[in-house]
């Protein structure tokens, strides 16, 4: 699959990108049932958004869809709809760019970074008596879970990237951002008291999950602000020290080094 340069800069997605976006991801999964859900993969674009080097899409898209995978079937149907996949990623990938470069000082601030995830036990919460018994022993990831989950893989994927700086107060805000992600990787076992998304429905979400997210979100922030201050990492360079006129050449020729590489 080829993937297009210079994308220019488009409109943020709406419900109708999400969906079509899900409906790409559920066609994929059909072929290569490890594709991640949305959720997972808008984690693991806030990781690369604020990682400490800018990665190119043909390196983590082979980390995250494996596009390397050596199967005889695609994972795509065909260059089109991955080019229709890449464009929306790209909008997103804007979007969520636009966000974190934004200097806000509340959450509900219209330009502040609001992550692409579901609440899953609320959805379920809301299905016909019927429909709940059937999935009352299928495990239910709690509210952001997917999300941070796929944001610490990417982490994962590029530890080379989130080595701790030397500078020790530098240090320190990278290890307490990522505490604050990783505590949301975990279930919430709280007292569910608030609904996602209707302040009528059945509450599935603990006081706590909520603040936990909150704090993971301004982590992200912090991740951001803290590897642009700092710059991408500088290659170490070991000087090769130059061998005598008479020496053996470092080259491994077998030459000497005046009648080899030193000529």
């Amino acid at each position: 699959m080829s993937i297009p340069l210079n994308q220019p800069v488009t409109e943020p997605l709406q419900s109708a990108d999400f969906d079509e976006l899900d409906q790409i991801l559920d066609d994929l999964r059909s072929r290569f049932d490890e594709t991640p859900q949305w959720e997972f993969c808008e984690g693991f674009m806030a990781a690369l958004v604020c990682c400490r080097r800018r990665i190119s899409p043909t390196e983590y898209f082979n980390v995250l869809l494996d596009l390397e995978d050596d199967s005889e079937t695609p994972l795509f149907v065909d260059d089109a709809q991955f080019q229709r996949f890449f464009a929306l990623w790209m909008r997103r990938f804007d979007e969520v760019s636009a966000a974190l470069n934004a200097d806000v000082e509340t959450l509900d601030d219209t330009r502040a970074y609001q992550p692409e995830v579901m609440d899953l036990r609320g959805a379920i919460a809301a299905l016909p008596e019927a429909q709940r018994a059937e999935m009352a022993d299928a495990p239910v990831p709690s509210f952001g879970q997917i999300w941070a989950i796929g944001f610490m893989y990417a982490v994962e994927s590029w530890p080379e990237e989130w080595v701790p700086p030397r500078d020790k107060e530098a240090a320190k805000v990278l290890d307490a951002a990522l505490e604050c992600i990783v505590a949301v990787t975990e279930d919430d076992t709280e007292p569910p008291t608030v609904a996602a998304f209707e302040d009528d429905g059945v509450p599935t979400i603990s006081e706590q999950r909520l603040n936990d997210f909150a704090d993971a979100i301004w982590a992200i922030y912090d991740l951001r602000e803290l590897w642009r201050n700092i710059g991408p990492r500088v290659e170490t360079i070991h000087a090769v020290p130059t061998p005598g006129r008479n020496d053996p050449c470092s080259c491994g020729s077998g030459k000497k080094y005046k009648k080899c590489c030193g000529v």
